[in-house]
């Protein structure tokens, strides 16, 4: 199951687990691999077009250790 990551209108970026927030969204699978190779290539900063912050990085990757 994918991870949704979404910049509301009012370019907050944040983790939408239940799909349903308004504004841009872009997937990362749930893997600490993807998410490795999603920060070095600011795969979602582009997808996003907004620079995402620290904070949103590292729950992403608590979010994946918990599975």
């Amino acid at each position: 199951e994918l991870i949704r990551v979404v910049r509301s209108p009012e370019g907050e970026v944040s983790l939408d687990f239940g799909g349903k927030k308004n504004g841009r969204g872009a997937y990362i699978c749930p893997n600490p691999e993807c998410l490795k190779k999603a920060i070095r290539s600011k795969a979602l900063d582009r997808s996003l077009e907004v620079t995402i912050p620290e904070e949103v990085y590292q729950r992403l990757e608590k979010e994946m250790e918990n599975g």
